[in-house]
């Protein structure tokens, strides 16, 4: 079982990386696929793309700009985190400091791996999304209030948009334990139950009366 920071709500500037179909290859390179620990992963982030072949910073990448440094909500293209199932590409945007991947869509094995790790995965309808990035790319400062409580996101001078996340997820991620956590605080309950509950007889293993 592992702690995680309890999640309840974030306010937070936005990091806008609208390119669809992002695969996890270009979220983390294989090559840093070596390591089976998580701390130290941020640095991997997007490394081919924040960094040209010449070694000089990418200044097309939105990551390393001054006004997104710190920032904690990452605003994706649809359909990010495709590709294969590498659980480092959660690893990474977690250990860079991020705490929601908000998107149109995210990749089923991505979306899981992101909140086991804490990382909140929201998914917004598209006009959502398109009013989001366009305020964002006005006012690169803006920030975003999310509240996985509620399930909304909120800009300042905006109207609440909601968002959807898996039921249990979202009571983990609220508690701040992993699934293996949760059902250890059940454990109570689950004792209480069985003693109410007799065992029950396994019928295969008594004699046939034929």
């Amino acid at each position: 079982m592992s702690r995680l920071e309890p999640f309840t709500e974030l306010v937070s500037r936005v990091v806008p990386v609208p390119s669809e179909n992002v695969d996890t290859d270009r979220i983390v390179p294989a090559r840093f696929l070596t390591t089976t620990g998580r701390r130290g992963l941020g640095r991997a982030l997007f490394a081919d793309w924040r960094v040209g072949p010449d070694g000089a910073p990418n200044p097309d990448c939105p990551l390393d700009l001054e006004i997104h440094r710190g920032a904690r909500i990452l605003l994706a293209g649809h359909n990010f985190g495709c590709g294969s199932s590498r659980e480092h590409a959660a690893w990474a945007l977690v250990d860079a400091g991020f705490r929601v991947v908000v998107s149109t869509r995210l990749a089923d094995i991505f979306r899981g791996n992101a909140l086991r790790n804490g990382l909140l995965a929201a998914e917004v309808e598209r006009a959502a999304y398109e009013r989001l990035l366009e305020r964002v790319r006005r006012d690169p400062a803006v920030e975003l209030a999310v509240s996985l409580e509620r399930r909304e996101l909120r800009l300042a001078d905006g109207d609440p948009e909601s968002f959807e996340v898996d039921g249990f997820a979202r009571q983990c991620m609220l508690k701040g334990v992993d699934q293996l956590g949760y059902l250890l605080e059940q454990l109570d309950e689950i004792a209480a139950w069985e003693a109410a509950h007799p065992p029950r007889v396994d019928t295969r293993s008594l004699p046939s009366t034929a």
